[in-house]
């Protein structure tokens, strides 16, 4: 599984990067929604995409809209990874067409039951 996460801290996209690494699957990284968009042209099989809503160039709400104006991503799962906690930001991201929300900062026992809720791996 091909796993596309995009944040611009270095050091959220390393530790992520690394639960991931550890369950089997193969990361790509983005820093930004714009760069985000230029690793799914070159590696369009991306099965899940892990997004930050804060970031430069273009933010993870944006990428996401973008994302889902794509009918080739149709079937490809979103989590949306972020400090944001207001209701409105879950509803607005779900809205926008990501499939489940985490809270920063969060543990990776955590990031495995939402894993799991999207039927990304077996628990």
């Amino acid at each position: 599984m091909r796993v596309l996460v995009i944040d611009d801290s270095r050091t959220v996209r390393i530790i992520i990067g690394q639960i991931l690494r550890e369950l089997g699957m193969e990361v790509v990284e983005a820093g930004n929604g714009l760069e985000a968009l230029e690793q799914i042209r070159q590696n369009p099989d991306v099965d899940l995409m892990l997004v930050d809503w804060n970031m430069p160039e273009m933010n993870g709400i944006d990428f996401v809209r973008a994302v889902r104006s794509q009918r080739a991503f149709d079937a490809t799962r979103i989590l949306m990874v972020t400090s944001e906690a207001q209701s409105d930001h879950v509803s607005e991201a779900i809205n926008a067409g990501a499939n489940e929300y985490l809270m920063k900062p969060f543990s990776k026992d955590v990031l495995v039951a939402k894993l799991g809720l999207l039927d990304v791996i077996q628990e």
